[in-house]
């Protein structure tokens, strides 16, 4: 049986590279100035209304936030939040939210 493969110049580009590392600190200061009205200080809420955002998984929030900013999923106070966040700024505010203790 004869093997076929790809020479490595040609792999080696297929190979996703690791994303930058977030920013916690920067991810701190926007939800302290836009999350926290809502979803408490320190990711956990006041009130029932909002869900707990601290200790969340760093993926989970960012495909969520990154769904509400598309439009694919919908929720108008979301989808309003983050409609002027960059992919950096939802990789910083995941990152500080999953950083911090979970709500138990």
């Amino acid at each position: 049986m004869k093997k076929i493969g790809l020479p490595l110049s040609i792999c080696l580009p297929l190979v996703a590279a690791p994303a930058p590392a977030a920013d916690v600190a920067a991810g701190k200061a926007m939800v302290e100035s836009f999350c926290s009205a809502c979803h408490g200080i320190n990711g956990i809420s006041a009130s029932p209304a909002f869900p707990n955002l601290a200790g969340q998984k760093e993926d989970y929030l960012r495909n969520a936030l990154t769904a509400y900013r598309d439009g694919t999923r919908k929720a108008p106070i979301m989808n309003n939040m983050v409609a002027g966040l960059a992919d950096t700024d939802i990789a910083n505010v995941a990152a500080y939210l999953a950083s911090l203790k979970r709500c138990e």
